[in-house]
């Protein structure tokens, strides 16, 4: 049995070890494959049975030009890199990691709030570049600091990680609204649901943790955003494209919008025209919500339970119908 991961160092930069999955097959690891080049994935894959991917695209070409392939699995949760419909033609199962990030996600996106509602960065590169001790005054901040006790948070999207999110945010002393077309029992047990437009128009901090469906796609957008209090702010740490970038950053250079936590954009890696580096008050990440070393090792374990679900007959978190 051969293994191929054909990028691997995102998930594991050195921290973790692939010794469990290497017992499984012959495994090689590629630190980095061609997002463009379908020649190098089809070359590296060659008559490997199982196959890793993280952001290298598996396309049908890819999966007609190794013949051998059985079994795919991404080393994440979303799997539109893999032409999954295809891999169902040909009767190869393609499983993902289906839950893996929920308490690093909600604390990046607490962490995104709180960074906007203090500027603990910057006040601490202005500490270091002497501005404190130079100081006629005990103390002193650059922005106005805010306090969110009292405030209310809304949350479009309210499953695991939106819940999460809302938890901490409860334990801040914040209101929590929620939106999202199943409520449960767990999430009125942490919020209030409430209709889209009614978020909007009452929260000061709104957070997206929706996955990007057709619906959902451009969903904070010029129109959406008039509906939001004045000087609102907007976190998203779940998929770029949710956001009309162009109109998002009007807002924040308008000041409709006061600040904007982002740890996704719409292209990945971000792209040199984006609007977003430009515009006023944008906190931009790359992408690094998922990845402390707790969800990348349970990414680890999950893979490795896939392979072995796959060797014994029963493949588990499998997204693609087989």
């Amino acid at each position: 049995m051969k293994i191929v991961i054909l990028d691997g160092y995102t998930e594991n930069p050195g921290d973790l070890s692939w010794e469990e999955l290497g017992r499984l097959g012959a495994l090689t690891v590629y630190d980095r494959t061609s997002l463009t080049d379908e020649r190098e994935s089809i070359d590296r894959i060659g008559d490997a049975d199982i196959v890793f991917t993280n952001k290298t695209p598996i396309t049908g070409a890819v999966i007609d030009s190794c013949p051998n392939l059985k079994f795919i699995s991404v080393l994440a949760t979303g799997y539109n890199v893999v032409d999954c419909a295809h891999a169902k033609q040909k009767g190869i199962p393609v499983s993902n990691v289906p839950t893996y990030g929920t308490a690093s996600v909600s604390q990046f996106a607490i962490a995104l709030l709180l960074e906007i509602c203090h500027h603990i960065g910057h006040h601490d590169q202005t500490v270091h570049a002497g501005k404190w001790a130079g100081c006629q005054d005990w103390c002193y901040w650059d922005y106005p600091l805010i306090e969110l006790e009292g405030k209310t948070i809304g949350i479009i999207g309210f499953g695991r990680i939106g819940q999460a999110t809302g938890t901490i945010a409860k334990a801040l002393g914040m209101q929590v609204l929620a939106y999202d077309s199943h409520p449960s029992d767990s999430g009125r047990a942490i919020a209030s649901y409430v209709e889209l437009d009614s978020l909007l128009s009452h929260s000061d901090v709104v957070a997206l943790h929706c996955p990007l469906f057709p619906e959902t796609q451009g969903i904070i957008n010029k129109d959406t955003i008039a509906k939001m209090k004045d000087g609102v702010i907007l976190l998203n740490n779940s998929r770029g494209p949710l956001v009309v970038e162009q109109d998002l950053a009007d807002a924040l250079n308008a000041g409709k919008v006061a600040a904007a936590g982002l740890d996704v954009v719409s292209t990945e890696p971000i792209q040199a025209d984006n609007p977003l580096l430009s515009a006023k008050n944008c906190i931009i990440t790359p992408h690094i919500s998922w990845a402390p070393k707790e969800s990348r090792q349970r990414i680890m374990d999950c893979s490795v339970s896939n392979v072995k679900a796959f060797l014994k007959g029963s493949p588990i978190n499998v997204v693609n119908g087989l």
